[in-house]
């Protein structure tokens, strides 16, 4: 998928995340941790500007989103430091989830289309694919962005009954 595809992608798995946080009054968090999604939802990607990594490879494996699980986990852990231990362990945990979360919803967006992913890499080269649509198809690339969208929006409305907005 292109950039629009993968950010409606991201939206779409980020607004369970964001509208909870928002429900139990972590507002400041939710639109941190929403931006933080969003500005890394391309990382996967990355590998085009690796020359020993091919495109749709290790970068598209569940270990890759373990590996920026961890990493988003320390580094909420980190800034969490000076808060105590209870606090470092929650946002250390909220990282660890956010980055599986921004990654998974990279590869999902690209298992819809007939390259797959290779999810269980370096076990298995096998690749993962719905094989909906190919990833340069415009009109899947913005129906994933305005269904992101509409996911978001129906999640937000939700909590707001819920909350009395």
């Amino acid at each position: 998928m292109y950039r629009i595809g993968h950010l409606g992608a991201s939206i779409a798995v980020y607004a369970p995340f964001g509208a909870g946080l928002i429900a139990v009054g972590a507002d400041a968090l939710a639109v941190f941790a929403g931006a933080v999604m969003m500005w890394f939802t391309m990382l996967p990607d990355v590998d085009h500007r690796l020359p020993v990594v091919p495109h749709r490879g290790p970068t598209h494996s569940l270990a890759f989103a373990a590996l920026v699980g961890v990493g988003f986990g320390a580094a909420g852990s980190l800034a969490a430091s000076e808060l105590g231990v209870t606090a470092a362990v929650g946002l250390g945990a909220f990282g660890l989830v956010l980055g599986v979360a921004t990654v998974g919803a990279h590869l999902l967006a690209d298992a819809l289309t007939p390259a797959g992913v290779p999810l269980f890499w370096p076990i298995s080269r096998r690749t993962y694919s719905l094989s909906l649509w190919r990833a340069d198809n415009t009109m899947a690339n913005y129906g994933l962005f305005v269904g992101g969208l509409a996911v978001a929006v129906g999640a937000f409305a939700l909590v707001g009954r819920l909350v009395g907005w």
